[in-house]
């Protein structure tokens, strides 16, 4: 289960996301930098006028990694209710020291250290985070005006960020500038959170929250997804009217698609095309259900109502990334069983081409249905 993760000022923008549907209420202060603190007295008012309904967080703010000025800071969070508390490891200071400064805090807070994708982050501070007994490990942007977090660190990365993550046992977060369509991307990952501001503010990060905003990255949130084979299954959406029990009626299906997509790819069965990728070309379509209403299809207002083409070839990408396929029907066959978890998906054209052979363009296309799926053991 992924959740929702609203930044807000203070407890009048704490009421907009707790309305919105919010799951974790983060104060922080976004005029000061990407962990602007908000003052403690902030914390505590918000905390009252959340009333124990949501999970409450607060950043710790944007301090040199010394236990002289961490340690105060979280202990008058804590003490002010906070149930989580976000701390930036930022480069240079003590890092060692403040985590066993940290160490009996854990105890009283749920403590969180927060990376910078766009500062070259030291991933092996998972582990020390996990041994000083912080519950969480999350991996935002510091400087706001540099780029999204997807423009930092592709799907692969983070795919292996959010699996270290869980391999430690650390809940794990996403955030940095993100936007509508990158949720359904970040969703096929499975992160503990994804964390929002910026995309709930009609007038930048600094402004004040828009409700109709956090309805809408509320919505393109499931309350549940399934980790079976990788994919999204996204309850929430056809809870909204998608219809897959129309499968075969053109006029209530899209089809989406991505072509001429040429990645570098080690692929083969012979021992020369080991360690040695080549270029592959990916052409697939998938045919989805529309939004409906009543039996008749209705017009796609944002991006809850799509299914998103990043989301084909950001599957593409993470499949390839995970090692030397022998076939392509091999993979051919994993991309379409990959796309065909998501419950909206009917059909999957794949078409799998090497071009570097020697022999021309050779490779393997295929078509399948969801009841061409292998059976799931039980």
């Amino acid at each position: 289960m992924t959740l929702m993760l609203a930044s807000v000022t203070g407890p009048e923008e704490a009421a907009i996301a707790l309305d919105g549907g919010a799951d974790v209420i983060d104060l922080k202060d976004p005029t000061q930098g990407a962990l602007g603190a908000v003052p403690a007295e902030v914390v505590r008012e918000a905390v009252a006028a959340v009333a124990g309904r949501r999970q409450v967080s607060a950043v710790a703010g944007n301090l040199p990694l010394r236990p002289n000025r961490v340690l105060p800071a979280v202990e008058a969070l804590a003490e002010a209710g906070a149930g989580w508390v976000k701390l930036g490891l930022f480069p240079g200071g003590d890092l060692a020291g403040t985590l066993r400064a940290l160490a009996p805090m854990a105890e009283r807070v749920r403590l969180v250290g927060v990376l910078f994708a766009d500062r070259e982050p030291d991933l092996s501070v998972v582990a020390a985070l996990a041994a000083a007994g912080f519950a969480g490990a999350m991996l935002d942007t510091q400087a706001k005006g540099a780029g999204r977090l997807l423009s930092h660190c592709d799907l692969p990365a983070l795919a292996r960020f959010v699996a270290l993550c869980r391999a430690h046992g650390l809940q794990c977060g996403l955030a940095g500038r993100l936007e509508p369509p990158d949720v359904p991307r970040l969703l096929v990952l499975e992160p503990g959170l994804l964390g929002f501001r910026g995309a709930l503010c009609a007038e930048g990060r600094a402004g004040p929250i828009d409700p109709a905003r956090v309805r809408l990255i509320r919505g393109l949130i499931p309350p549940e997804s399934t980790t079976g084979n990788g994919a999204l299954a996204d309850w929430r959406v056809l809870a909204r009217g998608y219809a897959p029990d129309r499968p075969g009626d053109p006029a209530m299906t899209d089809r989406v698609f991505v072509r001429d997509l040429v990645l570098p790819v080690s692929i083969g069965a012979y021992a020369h095309e080991h360690g040695q990728p080549q270029r592959v070309r990916f052409d697939v379509s998938v045919q989805v259900t529309r939004p409906a209403a009543q039996g008749r299809v209705q017009p796609a207002r944002d991006m809850r109502d799509i299914y998103s083409y990043d989301v084909i070839s950001d599957g593409i990408r993470m499949l390839i990334s995970s090692g030397h396929v022998d076939l392509v029907e091999t993979l051919a066959e994993q991309i379409a069983t990959l796309l065909l978890g998501d419950p909206r998906v009917v059909s999957a054209a794949v078409q799998v081409t090497k071009l570097d052979t020697g022999s021309g363009h050779v490779g393997v296309a295929i078509e399948r249905t969801r009841d061409t799926l292998p059976a799931r053991a039980t």
